[in-house]
């Protein structure tokens, strides 16, 4: 999945976005008071986005 979509789902499904690592975009789930990061590559593999989703809390994209 690219990141862009990634990105762009996280905000749809209500995380915030948090800071900027070295490496990495950290979000959060306000609802679930979670947060994770995202790494910066273009093309983020699904096994990576479903994991993220999951620990947010929010349904897997695909």
């Amino acid at each position: 999945m690219k990141r862009r979509d990634l990105l762009s789902y996280l905000s749809q499904q209500g995380c915030r976005f948090v800071r900027e690592g070295k490496e990495h975009s950290i979000w959060e789930n306000p609802v679930t008071n979670r947060c994770t990061s995202v790494p910066r590559h273009r093309e983020i593999p699904n096994f990576t986005v479903a994991h993220i989703c999951k620990y947010l809390g929010i349904p897997v994209p695909f």
